[in-house]
């Protein structure tokens, strides 16, 4: 008992160092984003994203480090090490998508309709969907067809990376044209005067050909005319649980973001190390640890920035960045582990089978992933809007997801 306390206690305290590193890194993030001017959607599946999965990134890493290092030099405990290694990466960053997926816009949702009476519900625009959600669908398709293959190459990291840059490459576009609205709006507010209403400056677009948002037009009523850094010139980052404060410009938010990898590197790798002692006290496979341990004590951040983006009224951006952090999960989370694995062990594929039977938890996951993508995909399409009760049934999902890795762990399912 004492043990498992121990081991809860370590886990919960890397949680919060890795919050707590990962926060000022995401407004840092945030102040370079508003500086050229990025869009709320576009910042959260990339900026944001980037922030937050920066931990399943380092821990990824360090599970194949960790592994490997403890295997020796014959070539066989290598290759079965760098397996062992490679399997918790691909069941944390699983993990970790199967939480930002389902858990996180639960948590957003339920949060706001207490705090948020007048719209209790996370409203899902529908290039979120369209964009991010088509991406994140692309994207987990082809993990599951790596999944169903014997071995995982180093070329397969390649094919994820090239993704993840059409991927980056489609926003850029996206970014380049809300400039261009931007600035179209500006001129809109100047020709039509200060009395103009935010009806009159869509109606004058609209009439003109080009179609924005009624969000958009708001924020640039609050942005003055040709200043683009204006709306951040007195950003300030909070860091050790906001009792100190940094003013942001580009060295200082160049350093946070520095700064902050380094602790959560370190903090990373204790919880890898957590892990592996969870795992042995339990004598059941790290699989199925990484799975809901390291993935959910990863994705802390994720959760505070997307309930913050939904608190701010950015429900665009507090969805995008759980498709964003799941998108950057697949392609390069698992990408970087795999080549570093790869090059460890003499460019030797990750070997998916045991026994001439796929990896514990493998078959389990793969039909989860599948099925809860699906569903929660029909939960946020309907209506576009994430309710309460929508929130609930998500929760319910997610235990189902739980359940599937006890009873894994116990050897009655998968």
């Amino acid at each position: 008992f004492w043990s498992l306390l121990s081991l809860l206690s370590q886990a919960t305290l890397m949680s919060v160092v890795i919050w707590q590193a990962c926060d000022p890194f995401a407004d840092a993030a945030q102040w370079i984003g508003d500086t050229f001017r990025v869009p709320g959607s576009v910042r959260g599946a990339t900026l944001d994203a980037i922030a937050s999965s920066m931990p399943e990134l380092l821990s990824g890493i360090f599970f194949v480090l960790a592994a490997l290092s403890v295997a020796g030099n014959h070539e066989g405990a290598m290759r079965e090490a760098g397996a062992e290694g490679y399997g918790s990466t691909i069941a944390t960053c699983a993990g970790s998508a199967v939480y930002n997926m389902i858990l996180i816009p639960a948590i957003c949702a339920i949060y706001i309709s207490f705090y948020r009476k007048g719209r209790p519900t996370i409203d899902v625009d529908d290039e979120v969907i369209v964009r991010d959600g088509i991406w994140f669908v692309v994207c987990q398709m082809l993990l599951i067809v790596f999944l169903f293959q014997n071995t995982m190459d180093w070329w397969m990291a390649v094919v994820f990376i090239g993704l993840y840059a059409l991927y980056v490459v489609h926003l850029t576009r996206d970014a380049a044209q809300y400039r261009q609205k931007f600035d179209r709006v500006k001129e809109a507010n100047t020709s039509l005067g200060n009395r103009a209403t935010v009806d009159d400056v869509v109606a004058a677009l609209t009439s003109d050909g080009i179609k924005v948002s009624r969000e958009l037009v708001e924020k640039a009523h609050s942005r003055p005319v040709g200043d683009l850094e204006e709306p951040s010139s007195h950003a300030e980052s909070s860091v050790f649980f906001g009792f100190v404060n940094v003013r942001l410009n580009q060295v200082s938010a160049f350093s946070i973001i520095a700064v902050s990898t380094v602790v959560a590197a370190i903090a990373c790798y204790f919880l890898v190390e957590v892990t592996r002692d969870t795992a042995r006290l339990f004598d059941i496979p790290i699989f199925f640890v990484a799975v809901i341990l390291a993935a959910a004590v990863s994705s802390v951040p994720d959760t505070f920035l997307s309930v913050g983006s939904a608190k701010r009224g950015d429900d665009s951006g507090a969805v995008s960045n759980a498709f964003g952090s799941n998108i950057f999960d697949i392609c390069i989370c698992l990408s970087i582990p795999l080549l570093v694995n790869s090059y460890l062990t003499g460019w030797e594929p990750v070997r998916l089978m045991q026994d001439g039977k796929p990896m514990a938890g493998l078959v389990g996951l793969r039909i989860l992933l599948v099925t809860l993508t699906v569903t929660t995909l029909g939960i946020m399409w309907h209506k576009r809007q994430i309710t309460r009760t929508k929130a609930i049934v998500l929760c319910g999902l997610y235990a189902l997801f739980i359940g599937y890795a006890v009873f894994g762990s116990l050897k009655i399912l998968f």
